[in-house]
C-alpha cells in the first residue's frame, strides 16, 4: 500500500510567507521518507485554502523535492480555459521531472463557483466538456474541439507532456455518482467521509472500473493498476493525551474553515448543497473514522482496520491541518514515518 499526503494549506495566524516556507519544509521531509504523492486542494475566497492557484505553489514544491509525486486534488475545471490549463499541466510535468498527477473535478462549493459566475447546477456538464477538451489538447500536436461551451480549431500544441500520453488523471468524490464516473473513465480515485459512506463510494468506483476493464493509465505501484484511496486526518504522538492536545484544536479550526462560506451565505438557500464531511469535534471525527489519532500502535491498528473494511490500496493522510504548528506536524509525521509506515507498507 502506498501513502500520500493531502493538504488544504489553511489560513493561520502566521504570515502567509511563513506558511508557505513551513509547508515546503514539511513536504521535503515527506519526500525523504518515501511518501508517494503530495496532493493539494484548490478552493477560492475561503480561509480553507491559501493556494487557490495550485500550479504556482506546486511549481515551488517541484523544485524543492526530488522523488515525491504531486498534483492538485483537484483542479476545478469549470474555472479554466482547457487550452490554458493544458499548457500549465505540461509545464508542471516537466518542472517536476514527470512526477505530476492531474486531479480534476467540478468543485464542491456552489459559493466558490458562484464567485466565478458559474452556476453550480450546471457545473457537472461544464466539467465533463472541459475534461474532454483538456484530453484533446494534451494528446495532440494540433487539436480541434467543438462543443456547446468550447470551440477550438487547429490549435498548435508545441508544449508536449513528458509523461505519455499525459500525466495520469485522478478524481476525488464524496458521492457515488462521481465515484462511478471516475471508474467509467479509468481514473485513479480517492474518497473521504465516514467509513460507511466511503465504502459505498469505493464500491461504486470499483464496479464501474471493472466494467471498463481497468485503469486508463495503470500504475504498477498500485495493486490492480488503479489507485483506490481514502482521505484521513492522521495525528501520531507519544501518548494518547498528546495526540488529543495536537488534534482537537486543529479539528475545530479546520471545521470552522470548512464551513466558513456556509456561515457567510447562511440565508442563500445553497447551504444544503455543500456536500462535505462535517465532523466538527474530536469525538465525532474519531467515531466516524475520519480522524486517526493516538500513539503509533493505536494509529497502526486503526489504519489496518480501515484498510480491511474499505479494501483500499492507497491511504491519503492529512497530517497538517487547522492552525497546527510546524513542530507538532513534523513530530507527528516523523513518528508516522518511523513507527507506523514500515508496518503498514505491506498491507
Amino acid at each position: 500500500m502506498k501513502i500520500g499526503i493531502f493538504d488544504h494549506v489553511e489560513k493561520s495566524d502566521r504570515p502567509l510567507a511563513t506558511t508557505f516556507s513551513e509547508r515546503i519544509r514539511f513536504v521535503q521531509e515527506a519526500d525523504r521518507a518515501g511518501i508517494y504523492c503530495y496532493h493539494v486542494a484548490e478552493h477560492h475566497a475561503s480561509p480553507l485554502n491559501m493556494v487557490p492557484v495550485p500550479g504556482v505553489y506546486l511549481g515551488a514544491v517541484a523544485q524543492a523535492t526530488r522523488n515525491i509525486h504531486m498534483g492538485p486534488l483537484v483542479y476545478l475545471l469549470p474555472l479554466y480555459s482547457p487550452l490554458r490549463l493544458a499548457e500549465e499541466i505540461v509545464m508542471m510535468d516537466h518542472l517536476s521531472g514527470g512526477r505530476f498527477e492531474t486531479g480534476v473535478g467540478r468543485g464542491v462549493s456552489p459559493f466558490e463557483l458562484g464567485y466565478h459566475k458559474i452556476d453550480h447546477s450546471k457545473s457537472r456538464d461544464i466539467f465533463i466538456e472541459a475534461w474532454e477538451c483538456l484530453v484533446a489538447a494534451l494528446t495532440n500536436d494540433k487539436f480541434s474541439f467543438k462543443s456547446e461551451l468550447f470551440d477550438y480549431k487547429d490549435v498548435p500544441m508545441p508544449l508536449r507532456p513528458l509523461q505519455r500520453p499525459h500525466p495520469a488523471f485522478w478524481y476525488a468524490s464524496s458521492n457515488t455518482t462521481g465515484s462511478a464516473w471516475a471508474g467509467e473513465k479509468g481514473m485513479h480515485f480517492t474518497t473521504n467521509g465516514p467509513t460507511a459512506r466511503a465504502r459505498a463510494n469505493i464500491d461504486a468506483y470499483r464496479e464501474a472500473l471493472a466494467r471498463r476493464g481497468g485503469a486508463a493509465q495503470p500504475k504498477a505501484e498500485f495493486r490492480g493498476g488503479a489507485a483506490i484511496g481514502v482521505l484521513r486526518q492522521i495525528v501520531v504522538a507519544d501518548t494518547e493525551a498528546e495526540a488529543r492536545r495536537i488534534a482537537e484544536p486543529a479539528i475545530l479550526q479546520h471545521h470552522a474553515n470548512l464551513t466558513w462560506l456556509m456561515r457567510v451565505h447562511a440565508d442563500s438557500g445553497l447551504v444544503g448543497r455543500l456536500n462535505v464531511p462535517l465532523a466538527g469535534s474530536w469525538e465525532d471525527a474519531r467515531r466516524e473514522g475520519t480522524l486517526i489519532a493516538g500513539t503509533p500502535e493505536t494509529v497502526r491498528e486503526e489504519i489496518e482496520r480501515q484498510v480491511d473494511a474499505l479494501g483500499i490500496n492507497y491511504l491519503v493522510s492529512y497530517p497538517f491541518f487547522g492552525e497546527m504548528s510546524l513542530s507538532d506536524a513534523m513530530r507527528s509525521q516523523q513518528l508516522f514515518n518511523g513507527e507506523v509506515l514500515p508496518k503498514i507498507a505491506g498491507l
